[in-house]
């Protein structure tokens, strides 16, 4: 019994030291650096589910920065072309079909991508969570060797976000495990969860996950990366509308 109680006590200070080491907002950052890099390129597939049908993309995507990112579907053939471009918070689209760039609406960041799960601010990978959120750990836990750390996330009352707030687990080695979106009347409303976790270019990432709407089993999206490399050369025109209508990738 001395034993136990004397493992827990160790157990005990250790969770609490690992909460003091770094503030939320640290934590926060150390995060979305982890999955974004300096600069990254991504070989990725979407898959949409539905009760009576299911359809799948393939995408690559690039990021720069905390601001930049640019998204391109390569499969199936009738969705090829089309992409995705957010820059310092705007966003544009890209439909070969009709051979048009449009504006997205800031009023229309909310919506669904694609008719995916994810909202085309989630598809931005906006890190404006950073810099219009007050954060707060809450808790953390142990789970697979590694500490988690839970952080809750509050808008500015001046932010232009649709959420009453989020809360974050971030495994010790920056991996996001879950990422829940709650409504302005305390309702939970998706959560995105990471599947699976695997090692890519040196470092451990969310290869697969899944964001489902809560209350609904059998809809739900999962983004499955079979590929990404962090810290590349980009080139300098790639994140511009010009390239978005004509990629020379």
């Amino acid at each position: 019994m001395y034993k136990f109680l004397v493992a827990c006590s160790v157990l005990m200070f250790s969770t609490a030291a690992v909460g003091q080491e770094l503030t939320a907002d640290e934590i926060i950052r150390k995060a979305m650096d982890h999955y974004r890099g300096q600069t990254s390129h991504a070989q990725m597939s979407m898959v949409i589910h539905r009760p009576d049908w299911q359809r799948e993309m393939g995408m690559k995507t690039w990021t720069e920065g905390d601001k930049r990112t640019l998204v391109r579907v390569t499969v199936p053939a009738k969705d090829a072309g089309n992409g995705t471009l957010s820059v310092d918070g705007n966003m544009w689209t890209y439909t070969p079909k009709i051979n048009r760039v449009v504006k997205v609406p800031s009023s229309m960041m909310s919506q669904n991508w694609m008719g995916s799960d994810f909202s085309n601010k989630d598809i931005s990978k906006d890190t404006d969570i950073i810099d219009q959120y007050d954060h707060e750990l809450v808790g953390n836990y142990q789970q697979d060797g590694h500490y988690v750390y839970v952080i809750q996330s509050v808008p500015h009352e001046e932010a232009a976000v649709v959420w009453g707030k989020e809360v974050l687990h971030i495994r010790d080695d920056w991996v996001m495990l879950e990422q829940q979106f709650w409504d302005q009347d305390d309702q939970l409303v998706k959560t995105l969860r990471t599947l699976e976790i695997r090692e890519m270019d040196g470092r451990e990432v969310a290869a697969v996950i899944r964001m489902s709407r809560e209350g609904v089993e059998e809809e739900w999206t999962e983004v499955r990366t079979a590929a990404i490399d962090f810290d590349v050369e980009l080139a300098e025109n790639l994140f511009t509308l010009s390239n978005l209508r004509n990629p020379r990738e």
